[in-house]
């Protein structure tokens, strides 16, 4: 049976406790103990969570565990020496180590995250990226596996993590199952984005959100103000106004954003070649495309290709 040590501390988001069911129902489908499951803290006792309630933990020490999981809060939390040092010693004897949300902030602290790809909750990330300059984040995962460290993306993305644990310790099959009675995505790969094009527009007025609606269902053609400007039943004139006032993009840009994410997604999934990812995203051809990733990413689109297998073969290890 494998010990999962997860660690809290007072204020932690309660939706962190998720993986606890992941786990509890990976037992449940198996027919045996998989996982032991135990709640961690400082001093031990009652620890208070983010939503007001207090739940029972054991203090450290020097029990050993399978694999160690640091939670997040809603506002990064400045963490106690005793709680960095657990992690530190926890690195050492553990066979993996890791975080869900804003957890990567004690990772990093820790000193686990130098020279490694991470992820975090996106709010928080240019915060990571400005506190943790060592730390290769990558804000826009579901979850990372690099080595022995694992990280998850913020609020619900633990369950994608935890999920991803069960897969590999149990299973495709036991893990395919847990998601099926969680009733959740088995399993949004870790190379997921972590927030969509469309949310991050946030555009106010039905006319627009019909216009960006359009144009992602038509990706693979010119996609023109006209265009979308019929779509929206505005003039183009009136359109390209309110286009901006709503979402603080000219319309061109936010159609390469719809662009940009739909060719990621398909390199990706390994299943395209990248001139067909060009094609059928509307890019015309790979260089354009090589282009828009340049100016988004600050890297080609074979690099991304070539991190998602690499994430995908260290998963497999």
């Amino acid at each position: 049976m494998l010990r999962i040590g997860i660690v809290l501390y007072d204020g932690f988001q309660v939706i962190n406790l998720a993986i606890t069911t992941v786990f509890e129902f990976a037992n449940i489908t198996a027919g045996k103990p998989v996982y032991e499951v135990v709640l961690l803290s400082e001093h031990g006792g009652p620890v208070r969570t983010s939503a007001g309630f207090a739940v029972e933990t054991q203090p450290f020490d020097d029990s050993r565990f399978e694999t160690v999981l640091v939670v997040g809060d809603n506002e990064v939390i400045e963490p106690g020496a005793a709680l960095i040092g657990f992690l530190q010693r926890a690195a050492q004897t553990a066979r993996r180590i890791g975080s869900t949300c804003t957890g990567a902030f004690n990772l990093a602290q820790a000193g686990l995250l130098d020279g490694r790809r991470a992820t975090t909750h996106w709010f928080f990330a240019a915060r990571l990226r400005r506190e943790y300059p060592a730390v290769k984040l990558e804000e826009d995962r579901i979850f990372i596996i690099d080595g022995p460290v694992w990280t998850s993306a913020g609020m619900t993305a633990c369950i994608d993590l935890a999920l991803a644990l069960v897969e590999k310790d149990a299973g495709a099959e036991i893990a395919r199952l847990v998601a099926k009675k969680l009733v959740v995505y088995h399993r949004r790969a870790g190379g997921q984005s972590q927030y969509s094009a469309l949310l991050e527009l946030e555009p106010r007025s039905d006319r627009i959100q019909t216009a960006l609606a359009y144009a992602k269902q038509n990706l693979h053609t010119e996609l023109s103000v006209e265009q979308l400007a019929e779509a929206a039943h505005l003039s183009p004139r009136q359109f390209s106004r309110a286009f901006r006032a709503e979402t603080g993009q000219s319309p061109a840009k936010a159609v390469e954003h719809l662009r940009i994410e739909a060719a990621r997604l398909m390199l990706e999934s390994g299943l395209h070649p990248i001139e067909v990812v060009a094609r059928d995203t509307g890019f015309g051809d790979r260089e354009r495309m090589r282009r828009a990733f340049l100016r988004a990413f600050g890297q080609p689109p074979q690099v991304i290709r070539q991190a998602s297998r690499g994430g995908e073969e260290r998963a497999r290890v």
